[in-house]
């Protein structure tokens, strides 16, 4: 039913109050949402407890329907012992991208088209698992749901206070004052039936399935929600209950299989192993017309760059293995135990341009150079800023269009151990690479015909993101950690926390992080 005019409307911005579960968000199963907390902030074996309780769980919510013990039971099992920046962190670089993947687009239509005050209210998770998503990609002003408890040493208890009925409805009419009420309210048929909901205090009720009424028809079309650009994580698929029960039955064969993969690399030479790589699961799709080795002439770097878009750690290696000759791999925050496996020469970078840029001069001299001017990897189909410096050390320039497909693991990390980055690529059943050659940059294009070296950054840029499909953007890899890890992916920028540890566990920190960070 509709109680307020269009003409009204026009009058003044329309608020909504929308439930996140089941309206906003397709699924009312959060099982996914809390596996991935249990999965990125402590590790197989809580997933695994997870995963195992679940039936139980789910038996508990048939026997007492309504009371959602089963959300606050998987959340006492995901969460407790687990620290609130850890919480926090996954909170904000894992669960948007797969909640954004759940997203009802007639929900949205409906929420997004109000451009007066939005309330999100979950129901079933704690309002830190959902409140970075709905603020920076909903739009939202106002995030309720329940609260977890945290001890006095900022871990999580596990104990989830509020989020009953009778609390949202409150704290929704407290966020509206002087007699105001939302214009509108979504929600699921059983929050409208429930007196002590927060939906009958909304003048105008809406359930899903959403249609366009003609009221709703007459307002201005709403833009599409934020996308997620970077995110973190190492699963790739929604972990439902029985892909979980998969991931968990494939990952001892997928070390396995990694180990063989790994080991066949560095053992074999790199011509021999595009007649091996089918055999073990593996596939690189080359498109182009790769360059011919070049050779010195008067005193001219002999060796072509390769300026490659930045999707993992395997980048320069995918085009190694398609050239099969030698290439030098420019890198920045490589971690030390992948520069002594990897199969190829790489050259570590200090981000002071004249000594990066003698480096790489001195690189090009001795054979071909793969650089990645993103400066960091990014999942989605979006180009990140190309630093400009490339441009200004050769004037032979092949832009490389480079891709990859993977199904059960991501082979990038913001946050964890990068030195796991290839372990992970190659635990893949069938991990995919697509290398694409673009014609070299003509003269013309280059500094050498008095282009600046910005415009030609941002012309190979442009034409990469043509031939992947991709979106350019502004974003660098300060905006990446920023939103992921918290801070701006300077390598040993900060001091060294406060001794709080035995000495024998700093010097075993201490060692891992140089080896695998």
């Amino acid at each position: 039913m509709v109680t307020t005019s269009a003409s009204a409307r026009e009058e003044r911005p329309v608020s909504v109050v929308a439930e996140l579960e089941g309206t906003l968000l397709r699924d009312t199963c959060t099982l996914p949402y809390f596996m991935l907390v249990a999965f990125e902030a402590s590790g197989l074996a809580r997933f695994a407890a997870l995963l195992a309780l679940w039936p139980a769980l789910q038996l508990l919510d048939l026997l007492l329907p309504g009371r959602r013990l089963t959300a606050r039971c998987a959340a006492f099992v995901a969460t407790a012992g687990v620290p609130r920046e850890e919480l926090e962190a996954v909170a904000r670089a894992v669960l948007p991208k797969f909640m954004a993947d759940d997203v009802d687009p007639t929900a949205w239509a409906a929420f997004g088209a109000c451009k007066g005050r939005r309330v999100v209210v979950a129901r079933a998770m704690p309002r830190v698992m959902v409140e970075w998503f709905a603020r920076e990609h909903l739009g939202a002003n106002h995030v309720v749901g329940s609260e977890l408890e945290y001890s006095r040493l900022r871990r999580c208890t596990g104990l989830v206070r509020g989020g009953g009925d009778d609390d949202v409805a409150e704290r929704v009419r407290a966020l509206f004052t002087d007699g105001e009420r939302p214009d509108r309210g979504l929600g699921r048929s059983d929050v409208a039936l429930a007196r002590s909901s927060f939906l009958p205090f909304c003048r105008e009720q809406l359930q899903p399935p959403f249609s366009v009424d003609r009221d709703m028809a007459m307002q201005p079309k709403c833009a599409p929600f934020r996308p997620v650009i970077f995110h973190d994580g190492r699963l790739v698929r929604r972990p439902t209950a029985l892909m979980s029960l998969a991931i968990l039955f494939w990952i001892p064969l997928g070390v396995l299989l990694a180990f063989v993969r790994i080991t066949l690399g560095l053992v074999l030479p790199i011509q021999a192993l595009p007649y091996i790589a089918p055999f073990v699961g593996g596939a690189v799709i080359t498109r182009g017309h790769p360059p011919p080795p070049t050779t010195a002439k008067d005193g001219s770097p002999s060796g072509v760059l390769f300026v490659c878009t930045h999707r993992t750690l395997m980048d320069p290696v995918a085009l190694a293995f398609v050239l099969g000759r030698r290439v030098a791999a420019v890198t920045y925050s490589l971690s030390r135990l992948s520069e002594l496996l990897s199969p190829i020469p790489t050259v570590r970078l200090t981000r002071d341009r004249e000594t990066d840029a003698a480096r790489m001069r001195a690189e090009l001299a001795r054979g071909d150079v793969a650089v990645c001017p993103e400066g960091t990897t990014c999942r989605e189909p979006f180009l990140l800023r190309f630093s400009a410096l490339f441009a200004e050390l050769s004037d032979r320039i092949v832009p490389v269009a480079t891709n990859y497909r993977v199904g059960l693991f991501h082979p990038t990390t913001a946050r964890g151990w990068k030195a796991m980055d290839p372990i992970f690529f190659f635990m893949n059943p069938r991990p995919v690479y697509e290398v694409t050659f673009l014609n070299q940059l003509p003269d013309e294009a280059t500094c050498a015909a008095g282009q600046s070296a910005v415009d030609v950054a941002n012309y190979v840029q442009r034409i990469l993101a043509a031939t992947l499909g991709f979106e350019c953007t502004t974003l660098t890899r300060r905006d990446k950690y920023r939103v992921l890890a918290g801070n701006d992916g300077i390598v040993n920028n900060a001091k060294p926390a406060a001794a709080t540890k035995p000495g024998w566990q700093r010097r075993v920190k201490e060692v891992l992080g140089f080896l695998l960070h």
